[in-house]
This record gives structure tokens, C-alpha cells and sequence, in this order.
């Protein structure tokens, strides 16, 4: 058989192409090594083990975790020849594995956004206090979802929930939850959009540490509540967003009213205005009798008055009755007072006539 024959840059690229076939996308653990950035877009380290090391390249852009020498990374990558006939990995995503190399990443990137701002009380926004509709990012399968949901239904109720399925952890998780975002800020059907996530290793929760994501957060028209882990775990997303929620139920329960409370808080309202009015009526009915009691007071104060002033003209018209004058021996006479008229003369109990025989003026008049 006739063996082919090829010139070294056509057999690097059946090399390639054999490659291509082979692995068309192949996930490699291991720890980094020669990490450098060239001309500022240009990514080159070694990928090792205790026995072998691999090449890796990858654009800047497309780093989106802080990486440094002797971190342990899974990275997703093509390989291939280059065109030097080195073998290696082109890179297209790599993530931190292990709390040491995440931490050591957490704090790189933390302190390069912080910088810029990204993490300033400022920019956050509330929450609304009312909100019916509500854009929730998570995956379905996953236990806080669940505990999410439940929280919402057993609280307030009534809520719209337009929901994006994702990956919540591994590679190309942070991709999904940056397009699903990306779609409710496009649609803005939506008023707040919660990411959800039970608690898990850090290396399951490692994606909410990717830069882009976390930018992506922060650039939101609409508020981010993030329910991510439990209440010690802090990933760069729950930084950037508006509100960050311990776990996903505490997310819940800070988008929502609790049914009970808002019943028992109804019923204790309705109670103080019941205590209000009956408080007010009773002040009523107690003013209303003391203005009564003043009425009845001044009324009788003034027949009383109106008696003593009745009695005592009563008592000098009496004294000026004519018969009181002539029961005390008075008399009266009546006609002419010149000598020799008759004159009438009425005593108390007697009338007399007699004639007028002398008639004198008094001394002392």
C-alpha cells in the first residue's frame, strides 16, 4: 500500500482535524502553572499533574476568574497542534477548583470590582413593595427552587412567576444564567428577578464567582435579589446584586408578605379602630352627659331663681295688698275732705260713713 504523503502543514492539519473528531470538547483538571497575560489578550499557562503538563492558551476575554500559579482549575478546552507542532489546549472556559483556589480568586476579583465600584451601596435599589410579577433563575431540579417556591406559595400567593431553567453549577452554568438574565432585562415583563440556589461545596457554588456573570448583575434595569447557599456563604453575585437574601427561602420571604402576619395584622387593626370608636363613643356619651348634667344644673339654677324673684314680688305685693293694710288697723277713707261732707271709712271688718266736722293740716308736714 502507498503510504501518503504529507507536508508538515497538511499533516498538522489532519492532526487537527483527527483531534476535532476525537474530542471535540474535552474537560482536563489540574493545577496551574507559567500563568502570564500577554500584550493584554493573550492568556498562556501549563496545565500539570504530579506526572505530565499540557500547554493552554485562551483569549483574556474569555477568563473570567482570577487565576493564579499553583490554583487548581477544571478548564473546557479543544486540543490541538499548533502550528510549531506543540500540542495543546485551546481554552474556551476554566473555573477554580477547591476552597483554597477559590478563595485565593474570590479575593483577587473581589478587590479589582470593588475598585470600580460595582459593590457600592448606591447603586443598590429595594425591592418593590408590592410586586406581582416576578422572574425567578434556577434550576427546577434543584432543592432550593423547591424551598423557594414553597415559601412563595404558602406566603403571600398571587405572584406571576415567569421562571428561566439553568445550571446552577459547573461549566457553562454562569453562560445559561447570563442569557437568562439577559432575557428578562430584554422582555421586562418581569419587576424583580431572584437567582436561586441551594447550599452545596464551593466548588459546586464557584460560578457565581465568574466576572462576567457578576457584571452582568450589576448592569441589571431590573432589581436582582440573589438566594444563594446558606447564610455564611457570600459568592461576588450576591455583592453585585440589589438585595442579597441569605438562602432561597429568606429570598422569598423578603419578596413576599406572609398571609398570616398580614391576617393577624388586619385583625389588630380592625381591632384598634373597634377600641377607637367605642373609646370615642364612650367619650361622646360621657361628654354628653356632663353637657346634660350642666343643662339640668343651669335650668334648675334658674327656676330656682326665677321662684325666689317670683316669691319675693309675691311677698311685696302681698304687703301692698289694701286688706293687709287695714288687717294691721289701718283704715280706709274715701270722698271729699272738706267739713261737712260724708266720707266712707272701710276699717277691716267694717264700712262707715260720717261727716266731715273739722279739718286741720298736720304740724310736722
Amino acid at each position: 500500500m502507498q503510504e501518503i504523503k504529507y507536508t508538515v502543514s497538511e499533516f498538522n492539519a489532519v492532526c487537527n482535524q483527527a483531534l476535532e473528531y476525537a474530542f471535540s470538547s474535552v474537560v482536563v483538571e489540574g493545577e496551574v502553572a507559567s500563568f502570564k497575560v500577554s500584550q493584554g489578550k493573550f492568556v498562556f499557562f501549563d496545565l500539570k499533574d504530579e506526572e505530565c503538563s499540557i500547554g493552554c492558551f485562551m483569549m483574556e476575554f474569555a477568563l473570567r476568574f482570577a487565576l493564579t500559579d499553583g490554583m487548581k482549575v477544571i478548564v473546557r478546552a479543544v486540543p490541538k497542534l499548533t502550528d510549531k507542532g506543540k500540542f495543546s489546549l485551546t481554552v474556551h472556559e476554566v473555573i477554580p477548583l477547591g476552597e483554597g483556589a477559590l478563595k485565593k480568586s474570590f479575593e483577587i476579583l473581589k478587590k479589582k470590582l470593588a475598585e470600580e465600584g460595582l459593590f457600592d451601596e448606591k447603586r443598590k435599589r429595594p425591592l418593590p413593595e408590592d410586586l406581582t410579577k416576578l422572574g425567578v433563575i434556577s434550576s427546577r431540579q434543584a432543592a432550593g427552587y423547591g424551598d423557594f417556591c414553597k415559601i412563595l406559595d404558602e406566603r403571600w400567593g398571587g405572584l406571576s412567576v415567569l421562571v428561566a431553567h439553568t445550571q446552577v453549577q459547573g461549566l457553562g452554568a454562569a453562560d445559561q444564567i447570563i442569557k437568562a438574565l439577559r432575557y428578562f432585562n430584554e422582555r421586562t415583563e418581569v419587576e424583580v428577578v431572584a437567582i436561586v440556589r441551594g447550599g452545596g461545596s464551593a466548588d459546586d457554588l464557584a460560578i457565581f464567582n465568574d466576572e462576567v456573570l457578576v457584571r452582568e448583575v450589576a448592569a441589571s434595569r431590573i432589581p436582582v435579589i440573589t438566594g444563594i447557599g446558606h447564610e455564611v456563604d457570600e459568592s461576588l453575585v450576591d455583592l453585585a446584586a440589589d438585595v442579597r437574601a441569605s438562602t432561597p427561602s429568606n429570598a422569598a420571604q423578603m419578596l413576599t408578605r406572609d398571609r398570616k402576619a398580614e391576617a393577624a395584622r388586619a385583625r389588630n387593626y380592625v381591632e384598634q379602630i373597634e377600641g377607637a370608636l367605642e373609646e370615642r363613643i364612650g367619650a361622646a356619651e360621657r361628654e354628653t352627659a356632663d353637657v346634660i348634667r350642666r343643662i339640668g344644673r343651669d335650668i334648675v339654677v334658674k327656676i330656682t331663681t326665677i321662684e325666689e324673684e317670683v316669691s319675693g314680688q309675691k311677698a311685696v305685693l302681698e304687703e301692698l295688698n289694701p286688706e293687709k293694710v287695714l288687717e294691721r288697723g289701718y283704715a280706709l277713707v274715701q270722698g271729699g275732705l272738706d267739713v261737712g261732707n260724708v266720707v266712707k271709712i272701710t276699717t277691716f271688718d267694717k264700712e262707715i260713713k260720717a261727716e266731715v266736722k273739722n279739718v286741720t293740716k298736720r304740724i310736722d308736714k
